[in-house]
């Protein structure tokens, strides 16, 4: 049984990065069972070029290290440049201390060593849709608290608010008027 009883959904893309064309599949059906748009990539030069080609659709990438082509940190640094908020998970058969301090320093949001299982990767899609939402929050807010910044350095924008607000009380006094004269008529057939 699944962590989650309903995956989440992002919305954007998903890049999957592997030699292992049955490590390669699994990955791509997870993500595709989750309604998740997936290209997947078996070499990292390929990989790097439908990146560039992509425009910053790819939201999230997972990637196998040893790859033919490029290896995975040149995927990872190819992602993060090119869409700064791009969560890349880094995968590998061969993990070692080493190759995860050089995954988190290219800033790899998880590294996630060979063999895992896909209850792991759902945990780490979970994680990524939670941060997600709580990176779209944190700009609601910050463009709402830029509004009322604005609003304070701009009187105009207080008297244009407080029209508004004028504006609202009386239709919503005329609605009540209507709503009171249609309730009180007699009918008519």
């Amino acid at each position: 049984m699944l962590p989650y009883p309903h995956p989440p959904r992002l919305p954007w893309d998903v890049m999957v990065v592997d030699d292992d064309d049955d490590v390669r599949e699994l990955i791509v059906s997870f993500f595709q069972g989750r309604g998740m748009p997936v290209t997947s990539a078996n070499d990292g030069r390929a990989a790097i070029t439908e990146l560039e080609r992509s425009s910053g659709r790819y939201g999230m990438v997972v990637t196998d290290v040893n790859l033919p082509g490029a290896d995975g940190f040149a995927v990872l640094e190819a992602a993060r440049r090119l869409n700064a908020s791009c969560y890349v998970v880094i995968v590998t058969g061969y993990a070692s201390l080493e190759s995860a301090i050089m995954a988190v320093r290219g800033g790899a949001y998880d590294y996630l060593p060979k063999p895992f299982s896909l209850g792991q990767l759902e945990v780490i899609l979970q994680r990524v849709a939670d941060r997600a939402a709580l990176e779209q929050e944190n700009r609601r807010l910050a463009t709402a608290s830029q509004y009322r910044s604005d609003r304070q350095a701009h009187p105009a924008l207080a008297g244009i608010e407080a029209r508004l607000s004028a504006i609202e009380a009386t239709l919503a006094r005329i609605e009540l008027s209507l709503g009171a004269t249609v309730a009180g008529s007699p009918v008519r057939r």
